[in-house]
């Protein structure tokens, strides 16, 4: 039995239209399926929690939509039991897909699900925030603070995402509202405590990533070096006191260039703690986790067997 949670809202409501086309393949090939469509943020989460609680049997579940979408499910789910994931990307991100390097057709991607050849033991993040109640987010690909997730904050409710979406030109909205909120942007102080050991200050952060996979943000590389099995997590600082300097950094880095720039210092480790002296917004694979100033960031190895 295969679980689908499908947002028929990605891409601007064309996943609607990619599952009718799927769902005809799972009919023509008689395998046996249930789908779940979400209608609106935290369903996929919660379909989810609902097949997964308390459940000791092997599950099967393919997560259909963006980045997001897996954010969701992956928030979602009890390991009570043995879970296989599988995912069709039909986002306009995808970073989880660009780092799994995952068929950009959705037909391939299922015909992948439903013939499986290899499956790979994936890590995942963790971050911790809030004071007087703490909450836990999980994610797949990468949570940041900072620059990086203004620009996630700005797309997730952008008129101007949707309609780029519309023609095909959803990579297009990363960059405008990227280069608006660089325009907005303004540095803070702060440090990085690796591993409860190492303690590093900064005077100018314009934002600290941490991923699980190298792109975020529709493609930037931020992380070349990171590896999703390794246990690991991979830190990116961005910090420069010239604002000018960060446009280089990100255009190398959307291209898939270098990062080893002045200003952009890497690190790994199993666990981080971040702090910046003023708050800034956060996120978990491009979802909102408000402002904050403090996170616990820390890295689940090797929990997710996903199908590739």
């Amino acid at each position: 039995m295969y679980y689908f949670i499908v947002n028929p809202n990605s891409r601007s409501g064309k996943g609607k239209k990619i599952w009718r086309r799927l769902e005809k393949q799972l009919i023509n090939s008689g395998v046996e399926y249930e789908a779940h469509l979400t209608e609106k943020p935290g369903d996929a989460s919660d379909f989810a929690a609902l097949l997964t609680e308390g459940c000791k049997e092997p599950r099967i579940i393919v997560a259909m939509g963006g980045d997001g979408t897996v954010n969701e499910v992956l928030n979602g789910l009890a390991f009570c039991g043995p879970i296989t994931l599988g995912y069709i990307p039909t986002g306009s991100g995808n970073d989880l897909a660009r780092g799994l390097k995952l068929p950009k057709r959705p037909g391939r991607c299922l015909k992948k699900i439903l013939n499986p050849r290899y499956h790979k033991l994936l890590d995942y993040g963790v971050v911790s925030y809030g004071l007087e109640e703490v909450a836990h987010r999980r994610f797949a690909v990468s949570a940041g603070i900072g620059y990086d997730a203004a620009v996630c904050h700005n797309l997730l409710y952008s008129r101007l995402k949707r309609v780029l979406n519309k023609i095909h030109l959803g990579k297009l909205s990363y960059i405008l509202i990227g280069v608006k909120q660089l325009v907005l942007a303004h540095p803070t102080k702060g440090y990085l405590l690796l591993d409860g050991v190492q303690k590093v200050e900064f005077n100018h952060i314009y934002f600290i990533s941490a991923h699980i996979h190298p792109y975020e943000g529709g493609g930037f590389k931020f992380a070349p070096k990171a590896k999703p099995a390794d246990g690991m997590l991979d830190i990116c600082v961005v910090h420069n006191a010239a604002k000018r300097k960060l446009i280089p950094i990100l255009v190398n880095a959307y291209l898939g260039g270098r990062t080893n720039y002045r200003g952009v210092r890497h690190y790994t480790c199993q666990e981080a703690e971040i702090h910046t002296d003023k708050t800034m917004p956060v996120h978990v694979d491009g979802e909102s986790c408000y402002c904050q100033n403090d996170l616990q960031i820390r890295c689940i190895e090797k929990k997710l067997r996903l199908i590739v």
